[in-house]
């Protein structure tokens, strides 16, 4: 924290050094500087909340309330947020194996139970690392339908399938909502009621003086990066604020099943859901996460450990930098969360009136257009599952994660890999094996349209194991690939893979042009 920011004379500072010399003046000390800030910066907010039109004033003074809450708990914390010595492996019973959970079976009034589930997805993403503008849930996936299609597409099936009402609901950010929005009307003839709330705003601040970078409420022109939305952690406060969650108990809705909108794995489970609503213990379920094996390409996931008696999920951000090695190890911690979670709602009520959930600050630096460092306060929905009574995890099989960051996971998902039935994606029986090959694409292939016009049709890669491309590569029709396949262009050549070419464990490299004459 720079003193002079903080607003500080010199002759008060020597004073306050003075006393500071002795280890106990030196927290007095800090504790002073920390006050100060909080000053500071809640005068900065009240200014801006003078800035709001009359109409968003009241979700204006909500947000920034948050904002406030965060910032202070930030400045409270010291330190990496958890005791390595403490991180112990979680207890057999306290992670279950699918398969268990599956022999259950279904009971009769699967329908009842089905009619008691609502599925959120988080939809604040925009496309941006995909070279595509607007929300990530707009970018198409499969024969032209865009991943909310998927979505709409699975939960009417469900509702069709059992004469159920499960509604849909996003949690959009203001980045997103308004196309968002837009797009909706499409479904109004769907079999699927679809709601929507919005994530809070935040505003970002200055890495040295800790201020808002803001100056008034909007968020067009120069203020554009002056707000942020808060992390997916934020969805238990907005759903609350929202009024959304209490109009859901009052329908006699019991749980959510909440999951990023770009991961193509997460359906609906009727195991999972079942063990929710009718657990063999008879202790009601609070909290499930699904979990999946790590594999070498997942060593950053968060992982769940058993802290101080709890579940708790630990990110690679708060391991001490001793540690992260250990961390990353596949053999010491197998797991890694899925962010496919399932939550009750009236434990989400409770806590949130209790003011109980408990989440870890993430803090995120960036760097603004202008060159502007700043930092975000941020929170993991994850990591709430410490503040929920007999939290669960189930380790589910991978094929329920199967996340789209990069073109290199678009190009599996529109591949002859996976068929699409009522909006989901399953393996095809034609691979002969159940794992996902290793593809990794260059930065000329980064952007969804260059990775399009680069694909005159998707490659057959049913027999494919690893797929590696670099430079300017172009695919024509009808290309097979399979086992190890390594083309690189370097600076300068091009490639062009001709149509109908079979390419078995090959490294293709140099240059290589077709033209038409």
């Amino acid at each position: 924290i720079s003193l002079c920011s903080a607003g500080f004379s010199s002759a008060s500072l020597k004073s306050d050094l003075s006393k500071a010399m002795s280890q106990d003046g030196a927290s007095q000390f800090q504790e002073v500087i920390r006050q100060e800030l909080e000053l500071s910066v809640k005068k900065e907010l009240e200014k801006i909340l003078t800035t709001a039109p009359s109409h968003e004033f009241e979700h204006t003074k909500k947000d920034l309330d948050g904002f406030r809450k965060l910032f202070h708990r930030f400045l409270q914390e010291k330190g990496p947020s958890v005791d390595w010595g403490k991180i112990q492996r979680p207890p057999e019973d306290s992670i279950q194996p699918y398969e268990k959970i599956k022999a259950r079976g279904l009971p009769d009034n699967i329908s009842s139970v089905l009619n008691k589930l609502v599925v959120v997805k988080l939809n604040g993403g925009l496309g941006t690392s995909m070279g595509c503008k607007g929300p990530k849930s707009l970018i198409g996936v499969r024969n032209e339908n865009t991943f909310l299609d998927l979505t709409v597409q699975q939960i009417e099936h469900l509702n069709k399938t059992y004469n159920t009402d499960v509604p849909l609901v996003l949690m959009n950010s203001f980045n997103t909502d308004e196309d968002t929005k837009k797009i909706l009307q499409k479904y109004n003839h769907c079999r699927v009621k679809i709601y929507t709330f919005n994530q809070s705003r935040y505003p970002r601040i200055n890495k040295e003086s800790l201020l808002p970078v803001a100056k008034d409420v909007s968020y067009s022109g120069e203020n554009t990066e002056a707000w942020y939305p808060p992390g997916h952690g934020d969805i238990y406060a907005s759903f609350y604020n929202s009024g959304l969650l209490d109009t859901l108990i009052g329908e006699g809705k019991e749980y959510i099943f909440v999951s990023n909108i770009d991961n193509l794995g997460a359906t609906v489970d009727l195991y999972i859901l079942n063990h929710l609503m009718n657990p063999p213990n008879g202790k009601p379920c609070e909290f499930v996460m699904e979990v999946t094996n790590k594999t070498r390409a997942d060593v950053k996931g968060g992982t769940l450990t058993q802290y101080e008696g709890k579940l708790r999920l630990v990110e690679i951000a708060q391991v001490p930098k001793a540690h992260v090695d250990e961390f990353k190890s596949v053999s010491k911690f197998k797991i890694f969360n899925t962010n496919n979670l399932w939550i009750s709602l009236a434990a989400v009520k409770r806590l949130q009136e209790q003011n109980a959930i408990d989440m870890e600050i993430i803090v995120n630096p960036k760097t603004l257009d202008g060159g502007l460092n700043v930092i975000q306060l941020e929170t993991a929905v994850g990591a709430a599952i410490k503040s929920f009574e007999n939290s669960l995890g189930i380790n589910v099989p991978r094929s329920r994660f199967l996340p789209v960051k990069t073109t290199s996971d678009l190009l599996l998902v529109m591949s002859n890999l996976y068929s699409l039935n009522a909006g989901s994606l399953t393996m095809s029986e034609k691979r002969e094996f159940p794992t996902v090959p290793l593809v990794k694409l260059g930065s000329s292939f980064t952007k969804v349209q260059d990775y399009l016009r680069r694909f005159e049709s998707i490659p057959d890669m049913l027999e494919l194991d690893h797929l590696t491309v670099s430079g300017d590569v172009t695919f024509g029709k009808n290309v097979s690939l399979k086992g190890t396949v390594i083309i690189i262009a370097n600076h300068g050549d091009r490639i062009d893979i001709p149509p109908g070419a079979v390419l078995e464990n090959k490294i293709v490299s140099g240059n290589l042009r077709i033209l038409d004459h």
